[in-house]
């Protein structure tokens, strides 16, 4: 039962950071807007992180429950972490525009099946 509760809450925290950067990219339509803001970028780069890291410990907690391309948002998790000074603005921006709405479904299926 604990082991649920510590999923819904990761699934939670997942949903909360990517209402967060939609918050923070406000009226940003254009990718380069958002190269210049940098307040904006290391904020959204925040919650990318939280983002991994939440999937990276629902891996660890249930290793049969595992999110769609799961790898890559581990992966990129390690990126912003160990290679912060390596982060192409490009792929941030198409992860948001691209995989963010997509990953929102994938986890709020995930939370009402729990």
């Amino acid at each position: 039962m604990r082991e649920n509760y510590r999923k819904a809450k990761l699934y939670n925290d997942i949903v909360s950071s990517i209402n967060l950067i939609e918050e923070f990219l406000g009226p940003i339509n254009l990718f380069e807007e958002y190269t210049v803001d940098r307040k904006t970028k290391s904020a959204i780069e925040r919650q990318l992180g939280i983002v991994g890291e939440a999937v990276k410990k629902i891996k660890d907690i249930d290793p049969k429950e595992l999110i769609e391309f799961h790898s890559d948002i581990i992966g990129f998790r390690n990126i912003l972490i160990h290679n912060y000074d390596g982060i192409d603005d490009s792929i941030v921006w198409s992860i948001i525009q691209d995989d963010l709405s997509k990953l929102k479904d994938v986890v709020a299926q995930k939370l009402n099946i729990e």
